[in-house]
C-alpha cells in the first residue's frame, strides 16, 4: 500500500508503535473528513509490524446501538488470557462477552478488564489496537477503549483510533490527536498520476484538483470516472467533497445490474463482511453471491475472507440510497439466516428493520434484547432496542409501556433530552391512571436531571407522592441529599425538607432509607436537641443492615456520623464502604468512597493516609473521566496548615462542572486559621457557616467548635453563645466521648466559669478515650497556652512539648507552629521533629509501599491503582532506594 503526503503523520505512528515495544505504550487519534486518508495512513504504517499482535475493529453506523460491538470485534481473539486475570475481571469479561452468569458489569470494571487482556497479551509480545471510523463506535465499547487508552503509559501497547469528528466523540476528543488535512497541489498531482489516466486534458486535470480540495479518495475517484469527453462532470459547488464522493459511489453503483445491486446492499446491511452469512441470505433473495465479482470490477468492495467495502461512504451511500423495500427485504434474509442462540441481538435488530407494521413477535424479541442490554450495563444498547420495541408493538397499552421504558433507559444512559422526547411521544396515547402517574414521574425526573433547579426538585417531590412509597423514600433521598450539600439560597432547603415531610409518615418507620431520610430531614430542619434522636437511629439501623451496603447511602450514613461525634461509627463505615466498593468493583462509587476515608484518617492524625486516600480517588476519577470534590482535599490542606494549597483549592471550586461546595469550605477555612494563629479570618468562616445553618441549610456541625476556639482568641466570646447552645445540646441529648469533650473544651476556653483546669483536663480526657486523635492534640495545645498565660510555665511546657509532638508527628504543622511559638515563650526551644524518612516518599510513592507494606503483591496494587506491575515495580524501587532497605519485610516494618 502506497501513501502520498502525510509523511510528518506517519512518522508520529511509527515514533507510537516504537515507544509501545520499547514498553512505553500510548494512544492517538487520526482524525480528518471521509477519504482525507485516515485508513489508508493507518493501514501503510502498522500494514508492516512485525513481531506485534494487530487487533482491529471498525464501527459502523449499524452497530452503533448493539452492546459491545467494537469491543467484540477487537478483543475476540484474545479471550483465552481473560483466565489469567483476577477473579472479578475475568467475570466482567465473560458478561460482557456472554459467556458467563454476572450481569450488570461495573462500565470502569470492564475497562480494567479489557486493559488487563491487552496486558496479558501484552506479556508475550507487543499489541496495537487500531479502531477505525471510531465517530460510530457504540457507547460500551467506547467507553471501554478510551479507558485503556489512558492507561498505557508504561505498557508494550499502542491504541490507534481513526475518526471523521474525534471532537465530537466524549473521551476520544482528550486524546493526542493527528489531525490530517487535505494534500497539497504538488502531492495532488503525483496522486493523480497513480490513478493511471496520464492523458488527461490539462484543463481538466486542473479542475478535478480544484473541486478534490486535496482530498485523496476524491482525487483518485474524480481522476478514474471522469465523464465520457474527459470531463469530471458538473457538481454544484455549494456541495462538499463528501457529498460529491457519494454521489459518485452511488452513481457506480446504480449502473450495475438491478441483482447486483440488491446484493450491495445486502453487504452495506451486514456490518461484518461473513461471505458465509451473505451467501446464505442471497440464496434466500433467490440471488447469486458471485454477482458480487461485478461490484468488486466497478471498485466499490473487495471480496475476500471478510468482504470490505472500498471506503465506509460506499457503504453508507449504498445503503442510503436504496430503496425503502429494497432495505427491508435484505434485512429480513439477513435475519432469517442470523443463529437466533448466537447472535440473538443482531438478529431481532435486522427483524425490526425488515418491517413496517407493528408485529408484536419482533416487538417483543427487542425487548429481550433491551433486557439483557440493561443486565449488561449498556443502557443505550437497551434504550435504542426498547424504543424500537415501542414503535413496533401493536397494543396501545403495551406501546406506552415500553415507550416508557425506553424513555427510563435513556435517562439512565445520560440521555434526557431523548428521554423527554419519548415520555411525550408515549403521552400521545390514552392511558391508565397508573401509566399517567409513572410518565409524569419520568418527566419530573428528566426535568430535576436536566437543570437540578429548585423548582424541578419541588415539582420531583410533588410528583413522586403519587407513586409507590418505597419508591417514593428513595427519590426523596436521592433530592433532598444531593441539594443538601450544595444549595446556597437561603429557605430552599427548609421549604424543600418541609414539602418532604408532610408526605413523609413519622411513624413506622423501619427501612434504612426511610430513616436515614428521617434522620437528615430533623437534622436540617429541627434544633439539635430534638435532632439527635432520629439521627441515631438511623445509625442503628444502618448499621447493621444490608441495605447499608450501597456506598452512595454509606456516604450520607458516613457523614451523619461525623456530626454525631461517632467516632467509632464514623471509622467503621468509611473503612466499609471502601471494602464494598472495592470488593463488588463498583469504581464509580469507590472515589467518593476514599474521600470519605481521607476525612476520617485526617481526623484519627493519619494524614499521609489520608493523602494516599485522595490520590487514589485522583487516580480513579482520572480513568472515568470524572470531575472530582475538593471538600477533603480543602479539609487536609487545612489541618496541614497548607495557606497555599488552600486558596488553590477554594480557586477550583466552581469552574467546569466542580460544584460549590460552601459548607465543606467554612469548615476547612475556620480549620487552616485557627491553625495559622489568623482567629479573626477563623471566625468569620465559621460565623458564616453558623448564618448558613440558620438559613436553614446545612452546614458540617464540626464548625461550631472551631467558632467558639477563634471567638474566644479573638476576644469576640460573645459572638460564640449560639456555638455554644450547639455544643450543649449535642453533648446533652447524646453524651459520646468526643460531643462531651468540645462542650468541655469550649467552656474552659471561653474562661467563664470557675473551675477552667479541671475543664480543661476533663475535655483532654474524653478526647483520650476517643480515636480522633488530632483534636486531642490540640485540646492539650489548648490547655498548656492556659497554663502559660497562668504563668505556670513548667506545666505549660509538659503540655506544650507534648502536642507539638504529636502535631508534629501527624503533618498538622500550622498547629505544630502555633504550639512551638508557645512553648518558646515558655521557655524551652522545640526540638527539631525528625519526620522520618517516609517524609521522603512522593504521595504516589507512599500510597503504593502502604499497599505493598499490608501486604498486596505487586499485581494487585496495580489493579487497585489502574497501572501496571512494571509502574508499580519501579515505584518500589524508588521506595527501596529512597529509604535504604532491601526487602518488604523492611517496609513493613517502617509503616504503622
Amino acid at each position: 500500500m502506497r501513501i502520498v503526503g502525510h509523511q510528518a503523520e506517519r512518522r508520529e505512528i511509527d515514533r507510537l508503535v516504537t515507544s509501545a515495544a520499547d514498553g512505553r505504550g500510548g494512544a492517538v487519534v487520526v482524525a480528518g473528513e471521509a477519504g482525507i486518508g485516515k485508513t489508508t495512513l493507518v493501514g501503510t504504517a502498522l500494514g508492516a509490524l512485525n513481531g506485534f499482535t494487530l487487533l482491529r475493529a471498525v464501527g459502523t453506523e449499524f452497530e452503533q446501538d448493539l452492546l459491545y460491538a467494537v469491543l467484540h470485534q477487537l478483543c475476540a481473539p484474545l479471550l483465552e488470557y481473560r483466565l489469567k486475570l483476577p477473579i472479578v475481571q475475568q467475570t466482567a469479561l465473560e458478561a460482557v462477552f456472554g459467556l458467563g452468569a454476572q450481569t450488570s458489569p461495573d462500565p470502569l470494571m470492564v475497562g480494567a478488564s479489557v486493559l488487563g487482556l491487552l496486558r496479558e497479551a501484552a506479556a508475550q509480545q507487543p499489541v496495537c489496537c487500531v479502531v477505525d471510523d471510531a465517530q460510530w463506535i457504540d457507547d460500551a465499547s467506547r467507553r471501554a477503549l478510551v479507558f485503556v487508552a489512558r492507561r498505557v503509559a508504561a505498557e508494550r501497547i499502542a491504541v490507534v483510533f481513526a475518526s471523521r469528528e474525534a471532537g465530537c466523540v466524549p473521551g476520544i476528543a482528550d486524546l493526542p490527536r493527528l489531525a490530517l488535512t487535505g494534500l497539497g497541489d504538488e502531492d495532488a498531482r503525483v496522486l493523480m498520476g497513480t490513478a493511471g489516466r496520464t492523458r488527461l486534458d490539462a484543463e481538466v486535470f486542473d479542475r478535478i484538483l480544484a473541486e478534490a480540495r486535496g482530498n485523496p479518495l476524491a482525487l483518485l475517484e474524480f481522476t478514474q470516472h471522469v465523464g465520457p469527453f474527459g470531463e469530471p462532470g458538473p457538481r454544484p459547488s455549494r456541495i462538499s467533497v463528501v457529498e460529491a464522493l457519494e454521489e459518485q459511489f452511488v452513481r457506480r453503483y446504480r449502473q450495475l445490474p438491478g441483482s447486483t445491486q440488491s446484493l450491495v446492499v445486502l453487504a452495506a446491511a451486514e456490518p461484518v463482511g461473513d461471505i458465509g452469512l451473505l451467501g446464505r441470505a442471497a440464496k434466500q433473495l433467490g440471488l447469486d453471491i458471485g454477482g458480487l465479482a461485478l461490484a468488486e470490477g466497478a471498485d466499490l468492495l473487495t471480496m475476500g475472507p471478510r468482504l470490505r467495502f472500498r471506503h465506509p461512504l460506499v457503504r453508507s451511500a449504498v445503503y442510503a440510497s436504496a430503496s425503502p423495500e429494497t432495505r427491508r427485504s435484505v434485512h429480513g434474509a439477513l435475519a432469517g439466516v442470523t443463529d437466533p442462540d448466537v447472535d440473538s441481538d443482531r438478529r431481532a435488530w435486522h427483524r425490526a428493520h425488515a418491517i413496517v407494521d407493528a408485529d408484536e413477535g419482533v416487538a417483543a424479541e427487542l425487548a429481550r434484547s433491551a433486557d439483557r442490554a440493561r443486565l449488561r450495563g449498556g443502557f443505550a444498547a437497551a434504550a435504542a432496542f426498547m424504543e424500537r420495541a415501542g414503535q413496533l408493538t401493536p397494543d396501545p397499552g403495551d406501546q406506552v409501556g415500553r415507550l416508557l421504558a425506553a424513555a427510563r433507559l435513556r435517562l439512565q444512559a445520560g440521555a434526557p433530552a431523548k428521554a423527554r422526547a419519548l415520555v411525550t411521544q408515549a403521552e400521545q396515547h390514552p392511558m391508565d391512571e397508573q401509566r399517567r402517574v409513572a410518565a409524569r414521574l419520568l418527566r419530573a425526573r428528566i426535568d430535576y436531571q436536566l437543570v437540578h433547579s429548585p423548582k424541578a426538585t419541588a415539582t420531583l417531590i410533588d410528583v413522586v407522592s403519587q407513586s409507590a412509597p418505597e419508591q417514593a423514600s428513595e427519590t426523596y433521598l436521592e433530592a433532598f441529599a444531593s441539594f443538601m450539600y450544595n444549595e446556597n439560597e437561603p429557605g430552599r432547603l427548609h421549604d424543600l425538607g418541609a414539602r418532604i415531610r408532610a408526605r413523609l409518615p413519622r411513624d413506622g418507620l423501619v427501612r434504612p432509607v426511610d430513616l436515614l431520610l428521617n434522620a437528615l430531614l430533623d437534622q436540617v430542619m429541627l434544633p439539635v436537641d430534638e435532632a439527635v434522636a432520629a439521627m441515631r437511629a438511623a445509625a442503628a439501623t444502618c448499621r447493621s443492615a444490608d441495605d447499608a451496603a450501597e456506598p452512595w447511602r454509606m456516604n450520607l450514613l458516613c457523614q451523619l456520623a461525623i456530626d454525631l461525634r461517632d467516632d467509632e461509627l464514623m471509622e467503621e463505615i468509611a473503612d466499609r464502604q471502601v471494602d464494598v466498593a472495592r470488593r463488588e468493583g463498583i469504581l464509580a462509587t469507590l472515589p467518593q468512597a476514599l474521600r470519605y476515608q481521607s476525612i476520617v484518617r485526617v481526623s484519627t492524625g493519619r494524614f499521609d493516609d489520608a493523602a494516599a486516600c485522595l490520590e487514589e480517588s485522583r487516580a480513579v476519577d482520572e480513568v472515568a473521566g470524572t470531575v472530582p470534590l475538593v471538600g477533603p482535599q480543602l479539609v487536609l490542606a487545612a489541618f496541614r496548615g497548607d495557606l497555599d494549597r488552600h486558596r488553590e483549592l477554594v480557586r477550583l471550586m466552581g469552574h467546569g462542572n466542580r460544584p460549590v461546595e460552601i459548607a465543606g469550605q467554612h469548615y476547612a477555612t475556620a480549620v487552616l486559621n485557627n491553625g495559622l494563629g489568623n482567629y479573626d479570618a477563623a471566625l468569620d468562616a465559621a460565623l458564616a457557616a453558623q448564618r448558613r445553618h440558620q438559613d436553614g441549610l446545612y452546614s458540617i456541625w464540626a464548625v461550631y467548635s472551631e467558632l467558639v476556639e477563634a471567638a474566644a482568641r479573638s476576644g469576640r466570646g460573645e459572638e460564640s453563645a449560639v456555638a455554644m447552645n450547639h455544643l450543649e445540646a449535642s453533648a446533652r441529648a447524646d453524651p459520646v466521648p468526643w460531643a462531651v469533650a468540645e462542650w468541655l473544651q469550649a467552656r474552659a476556653l471561653l474562661g467563664q466559669e470557675d473551675d477552667c483546669e479541671t475543664l480543661y483536663r476533663q475535655a483532654i480526657d474524653h478526647f483520650g478515650r476517643t480515636r480522633i486523635s488530632v483534636l486531642h492534640a490540640r485540646a492539650r495545645l489548648a490547655y498548656g497556652e492556659w497554663l502559660r498565660r497562668e504563668n505556670r510555665r513548667a506545666d505549660a511546657r509538659v503540655e506544650l512539648r507534648a502536642a507539638f509532638e504529636m502535631l508534629s508527628r501527624m503533618g498538622a504543622n500550622g498547629f505544630a507552629e502555633r504550639a512551638a511559638r508557645e512553648l518558646r515563650a515558655a521557655g524551652e526551644q522545640p526540638l527539631p521533629h525528625d519526620t522520618g524518612s517516609l517524609n521522603q516518599l512522593s504521595v504516589q510513592e507512599r500510597l503504593i509501599a502502604g499497599k505493598v507494606a499490608s501486604g498486596a503483591t505487586n499485581k494487585e496494587v496495580a489493579k487497585m491503582l489502574f497501572l501496571s506491575p512494571r509502574t508499580v515495580d519501579a515505584h518500589l524501587r524508588s521506595v527501596y532506594r529512597k529509604l535504604g532497605i532491601t526487602s518488604r519485610r523492611q517496609l513493613r516494618e517502617m509503616f504503622p
